[in-house]
């Protein structure tokens, strides 16, 4: 296994934009992690720099992965203020660094950094699938819209962006670790079934290690499943999001022209409260919500038929209505569901004549109709430091 000096010495050769420090020296450094091979850290800049320090973080890469022994450099770009004391505190393990003699000038407050966030090549729209709390069954409905997507005859991707919890790969019943592209082997090629293009964080990690990372890694985690993946030509990419409103939602916003995001919410109050805030946090930074999808609204007893509304029902289409935003549907909490997901073979595809897989196609087929309305094409997110 490469140890943490061997990368700082490859690291050595990897020059600053202005080539006047090595990236080892310059004190940019977040902590090295090191797990099975797998080489991650973060480079702190500026979020101005953005575009300057790209091609520093594909070079560190590079020098990384060319180690002995190390399988994948996960590298990211931090981009948020760094005080005086954290630029100098020698984070990489090098001795601490005087302030440079001539500091760069500070953008104004409130202007906007970075720029909007580049298309990716050969993908049409981004959708992301989020919660605003866990355990509501986003990754299971993102799974089934990708599917029911496909049905429709589009060209459709997936990626597991829940970096802790990454259920993708048992979701379609995939095992292994994606390929390379041949003659870049920093380019991941996606693995796929049901005709839909898939890639997870847990196709590179074992399924029972704990992701016991932080914010930085998890970004650059996310970064490269996202851009640094050969995903071809696509209509769309869904993005099965962690639950939440933090370092994952915000970083898909900023490096990501997101055509609009899918809210999933199960119907009782407490699911609500989180639902809201997500919805908030989509609107916050320009992206359009194309609907609220109500999972688990009731079971139906198989022998008696009975239906019970578990969670409550009608939560989730009234704070839709209330909020001005389409409601997508009710999907029921059924057994069919959570076998099929368990074995890998989604409802959709395993039982497609099925009424969930029927509810779920509509679903699919409604996002898919207010993408190419038009309705949801507004200028990418403005990201704004205070």
């Amino acid at each position: 296994m490469p140890s943490k000096s061997e990368v700082l010495r490859a690291l050595e050769l990897v020059k600053l934009p202005d080539g006047s420090q090595s990236l080892t020296a310059s004190g940019r450094l977040t902590e090295i992690a090191i797990d099975s091979g797998k080489v991650m850290f973060s480079i702190g800049i500026h979020p101005a720099e953005v575009s300057r320090f790209e091609p520093v973080r594909l070079a560190a890469q590079s020098a990384v992965e060319a180690i002995p022994g190390v399988t994948q450099a996960l590298v990211g770009l931090t981009g948020e203020r760094r005080s005086e004391g954290a630029a100098n505190s020698g984070l990489a393990g090098g001795p601490p660094q005087p302030p440079p003699q001539s500091p760069r000038p500070q953008p104004p407050r409130a202007a906007t950094q970075g720029g909007p966030p580049k298309a990716i090549a050969g993908i049409r729209h981004v959708v992301a699938v989020a919660s605003g709390k866990g355990g509501v069954g986003k990754s299971t409905t993102s799974c089934n819209l990708a599917l029911g997507l496909a049905r429709l005859g589009l060209k459709v991707g997936i990626l597991d962006a829940d970096i802790f919890g990454p259920s993708q790969p048992r979701l379609f019943g995939l095992k292994g670790k994606p390929e390379t592209v041949p003659g870049d082997k920093l380019l991941l090629k996606p693995m796929e079934r049901y005709g839909v293009k898939v890639m997870s964080i847990g196709f590179l990690v074992d399924e029972e290690t704990p992701m016991i990372w932080r914010g930085p890694m998890v970004i650059s985690a996310i970064t490269q499943l996202l851009k640094d993946v050969s995903w071809g030509e696509l209509d769309i990419l869904v993005v099965d999001m962690p639950p939440g409103t933090g370092d994952a939602q915000l970083t898909m916003a900023q490096q990501t022209p997101l055509a609009g995001a899918v809210i999933v919410s199960t119907p009782q109050d407490l699911a609500l409260i989180d639902a809201r805030r997500g919805i908030a946090m989509f609107q916050k930074v320009e992206v359009p919500v194309l609907g609220v999808i109500e999972n688990m609204s009731s079971f139906c007893c198989p022998n008696c038929g009975t239906i019970t509304p578990i969670f409550g029902t009608g939560g989730a289409r009234d704070e839709a209505t209330r909020l001005g935003v389409p409601f997508l549907g009710e999907m029921p909490l059924d057994m069919a569901i959570r076998s099929t997901s368990d074995d890998g073979a989604p409802i959709v595809v395993s039982q497609p004549d099925s009424h969930h897989a029927t509810l779920y196609a509509s679903m699919a087929a409604a996002i898919w109709a207010g993408l190419e309305s038009g309705g949801a094409r507004r200028p990418p997110p403005r990201i704004v430091i205070e």
